[in-house]
């Protein structure tokens, strides 16, 4: 079995979609929704980076599908819907601890946090 820090550093783009998945099931536009309400503006997630995304994650099996099915608040339009894998979830945490000790970093080195007194 390969160890989650084999896939690390993650693209923001990766990370971001791998943290909307963290929740539960979600379908494309919804996980397109929450990654432009919660990331900065370095994050664009087109469908195109989207769904190329999500093909190298399900063949990673970082992500799985959960099928298809409608989506009350989007009419009578089927979509298809993603969920982490346990080992999409190891990788994700993975990252997050990797980008912790980079920001530590950068706070002992002052680039952010407390402006020195």
């Amino acid at each position: 079995a390969q160890a989650p820090e084999a896939h690390l550093p993650l693209t923001p783009a990766t990370f971001q979609i791998l943290m909307a998945l963290v929740d539960g099931e979600r379908h494309g536009y919804d996980i397109m929704t929450e990654v432009a309400e919660r990331s900065e503006p370095a994050v664009r997630l087109g469908a195109g980076t989207l769904y190329g995304t999500l093909k190298r994650l399900l063949e990673a099996q970082l992500v799985e599908e959960g099928g298809e099915r409608r989506d009350p608040t989007m009419g009578d339009e089927r979509r298809r819907y993603y969920r982490l894998t346990k080992f999409g979830l190891a990788v994700a945490r993975a990252e997050a601890r990797r980008l912790q000790v980079v920001v530590r970093a950068a706070r002992q080195k002052r680039l952010i946090g407390l402006e020195p007194a």
